[in-house]
Formats: structure tokens, C-alpha cells, sequence
């Protein structure tokens, strides 16, 4: 059994606890569509008094329109990130325990997090990386990527017990490594974490995410990282 939860927006402006994700013994099926997190358009109707049937039919209308613009607008800004020109996705991974030891291809194992996000509904999934216990503390995930930038920006796909992210660093061209974020990460649902920072003077093409699994209660889940950056 897990959770099945989505988001609309990036990142709220104030740290939130979400709730774990509890492991299923295979990984689930994705959908191929994702809508808002609105509330059902007649939940406020059921405690009010009963409207005329053109008045409560103009509010659903209203609301239903608003879920779909809130999900097309969810939907443009995860399709903008996936075809960054100036982001790239990781090539090689590893990382500081996967679920059942899981390595190569396997389900939960570090090589789920290569390549661009395909998991689509937040909740437990084989095609993202986990850790081998929940709630265990300090993970990590280090990544290689195509060629080195000047790197200005990492973007974490949280999928499954998002917010316990608490360092990302990437690393010079002597293997050197410089933390640019730390902190209480924000994230909710299925999102990114994004972390801005001056372009670095260095080119990079490796980047480390830490994680505090006790942080966020059940499992904790990241379906891609990208780096964005510029060759100049």
C-alpha cells in the first residue's frame, strides 16, 4: 500500500513535513497523465445548505476549470525543466545502500535515478532509487553527468517521502567537493527541490545529494537529478 499524492506548485515558501511512503513488494504500474491536488469541486457542498441546481452546477464548473489550469500549468513547468537545453541528466550513479541490495538495472536501485524522471505519481516505485532501510538516517546518491558545466543549479525529483534532502555539493575538476545548499528542505509531493547558486568558477560534472531519512517517517525516494549549467 502506498500514498498517492500530487503537487501543483515548485516549492512552498516555508518547510513542510510530508508523509512517508510505505514500500510496496513490486514496483507499481506509473500513470501516464497527473492532475492537481483541488479538492473534489462538491466536497464544500456536503456540510452547506443546498443551493439551486444552477448555482451548484456554475461553482463545479468553475472549480473543475480551475484543476485544469492548475494541472496544465503543473505539467508545462515539469516539460520546461525536462527539456532545459542548458540541463542534463545523470549517467552514472551510486550511492550508499539501494533497497534488497538492488544494483544494475534493478528495481530502487542507484541507476533509476540516470536519466531524465519517469516516475509520474508520487508514491513508492521501482523506477526511483531508495535506500536499504527507512528512516535510517544519513543516504546519499552521487552522480556523474555527460560533460562538465559551470554549474548554476541542481534540481532534485523527489517521488516518495520528499523533504528529507538536507546537502547537495558538486565537485571541482580535482574531485574537491563544495556544498552549494544546506538546509530544511521544503519539498512536497512529487517535486523538485530546486537549488540556485552563482555559476561556480569551476566546471563540474558530479554532484552529490545527502539525505536525513529519519527526517521525513517511511521511505524516501528520488527519481532523477538534473545539473544545469553552461560550458562558457
Amino acid at each position: 500500500m502506498h500514498s498517492s499524492c500530487r503537487l501543483i506548485c515548485f516549492l512552498l515558501p516555508f518547510a513542510l513535513l510530508a508523509g512517508g511512503c510505505k514500500k510496496e513488494a513490486t514496483p507499481k504500474e506509473t500513470s501516464t497523465a497527473t492532475t492537481s491536488g483541488t479538492a473534489p469541486a462538491n466536497s464544500a457542498l456536503a456540510s452547506a445548505p443546498a443551493a439551486p441546481a444552477a448555482a451548484a452546477d456554475s461553482g463545479s464548473n468553475a472549480a473543475e476549470t480551475t484543476a485544469k489550469l492548475a494541472g496544465a500549468e503543473w505539467a508545462l513547468k515539469q516539460d520546461a525543466i525536462k527539456h532545459d537545453p542548458n540541463g542534463q541528466w545523470a549517467i552514472q550513479a551510486t550511492a550508499s545502500s539501494t533497497y534488497n541490495d538492488a544494483k544494475d538495472t534493478a528495481s530502487w536501485s542507484a541507476n533509476k535515478v540516470t536519466g531524465a524522471p519517469n516516475v509520474d505519481t508520487y508514491g513508492d516505485n521501482g523506477e526511483a532509487w531508495a535506500p536499504k532501510t527507512q528512516d535510517g538516517g544519513i543516504e546519499w546518491l552521487d552522480l556523474k553527468y555527460p560533460r562538465p558545466v559551470h554549474a548554476a543549479e541542481v534540481r532534485v525529483r523527489e517521488s516518495c517521502g520528499a523533504g528529507a534532502v538536507i546537502k547537495v555539493e558538486v565537485f571541482d575538476e580535482q574531485g574537491a567537493g563544495h556544498t552549494v545548499w544546506s538546509g530544511n528542505d521544503p519539498t512536497t509531493d512529487l517535486n523538485y527541490l530546486i537549488v540556485k547558486f552563482p555559476p561556480t568558477t569551476f566546471k563540474t560534472d558530479r554532484v552529490k545529494v545527502t539525505l536525513a531519512t529519519n527526517v521525513i517517517p517511511g521511505w524516501n525516494e528520488i527519481d532523477a537529478v538534473q545539473l544545469v549549467g553552461t560550458d562558457k
